[in-house]
């Protein structure tokens, strides 16, 4: 009797799998995650057939989750592939997804599907001057400060990170922030991120959690303002103040010179090649008229492209213009502040 019971649960077994030809299972998980790394899970998958082109993979029912990557780093070993994807954690209760595994091939074969297990994550308790990065390491390439309005200055910095969600980076307490550009990738990104801070600081602190180390890590940029534009890009070169000041001293050097030498030899042509360093000096020194700008033109907080825009002019209006860089013009608004525009947003263009 057991034997004939065995014998039609075997029967049922090969009725229900006859047509299963892919097999697949979680291989590799973390056993705990952070709350926002990017880390990585392997599959398992076997194929009972070998007439096929590839293997792919739907994901479905995973909050919490974001999937980083729908086509995977392959390692076959044997009759096993290995398939590595990066997932983003961006909660703290969360699962992994449910899988569907299908052969690509010229016929049509069943699909299998496994089922996700809940996550065990770690939410950090950081200080208030937390990033909002988690990484492998996360490096300052390049930083500068200017005055933004009589209450706050902007620090601009460039940063590069290796496995990172760069894009969710956000600080407290600062007066404005936002990112100037970004380069997210599954390895090394890199980031243009700016933030607009109160003038009584001397420096601006911000921490990271390093993942290989397992610790929060502090990085520290001073404040030193610049009058110049920033050059947070390499095509951006701003005009330099202190040269424009050493030319107008080299002039006023040359000018009393020439009169000195006119006085002492009696030949009062030199007087007239005085007036000419004399112009220069006057012209230097004469404050830059106002620039007019164009109606519906945006404002931009700092002269890079798809920078952040923080005005756009309701009509036709005339600002100071307080410098230039290659295709910007740096313009003083009636709020103190100071905004970049293009050059073909002005009336002579």
């Amino acid at each position: 009797m057991i034997l004939r019971v065995l014998f039609i649960l075997s029967l049922i077994a090969n009725a229900l799998f006859a047509n299963k030809v892919i097999y697949t299972s979680y291989d590799q998980v973390p056993q705990r995650v952070i709350k926002g790394q990017i880390f990585e899970v392997t599959l398992k998958t076997l194929s009972t057939v070998r007439d096929f082109q590839d293997i792919e993979y739907t994901f479905s029912n995973h909050p919490g989750i974001e999937i980083l990557d729908t086509t995977p780093n392959r390692v076959q070993k044997g009759k096993f592939y290995y398939d590595t994807f990066k997932l983003y954690l961006k909660s703290s209760d969360a699962k992994l997804p449910d899988i569907e595994a299908s052969l690509v091939a010229d016929v049509s074969f069943d699909t299998t599907t496994i089922v996700g297990d809940k996550l065990n994550v770690i939410t950090l308790n950081p200080q208030k001057n937390f990033s909002n990065i988690v990484a492998n390491n996360f490096a300052l390439k390049n930083y500068k400060t200017i005055s933004y309005d009589n209450k706050h200055n902007i620090v601009i910095f460039s940063a590069i990170a290796t496995n990172s969600m760069l894009e969710a980076m956000h600080f407290k307490n600062v007066f404005k922030q936002g990112i100037e550009s970004i380069e997210q990738t599954l390895g090394d990104s890199e980031i243009t991120y700016f933030v607009v801070i109160n003038k009584k600081y001397d420096k601006f602190s911000f921490s990271y959690f390093n993942i290989l180390r397992n610790q929060f890590v502090t990085l520290d940029i001073p404040i030193v303002v610049e009058d110049d534009s920033v050059t947070t890009q390499t095509d951006l070169k701003p005009t330099n103040q202190s040269h424009e000041k050493i030319k107008m001293y080299i002039a006023a050097a040359v000018s009393i010179l020439l009169f000195i030498i006119s006085i002492w030899r009696k030949k009062y042509i030199y007087i007239i090649f005085s007036i000419v360093p004399v112009g220069y000096i006057y012209l230097s020194a004469t404050p830059q008229q106002n620039i007019c700008i164009k109606q519906g033109v945006s404002i931009h907080l700092l002269p890079v492209d798809n920078g952040t825009i923080f005005e756009v002019t309701q009509s036709q209006i005339y600002l100071p213009q307080e410098g230039s860089v290659e295709r910007y013009v740096k313009v003083r608004l009636e709020n103190e502040k100071i905004g970049w525009v293009k050059n073909e947003d002005t009336c002579s263009n």
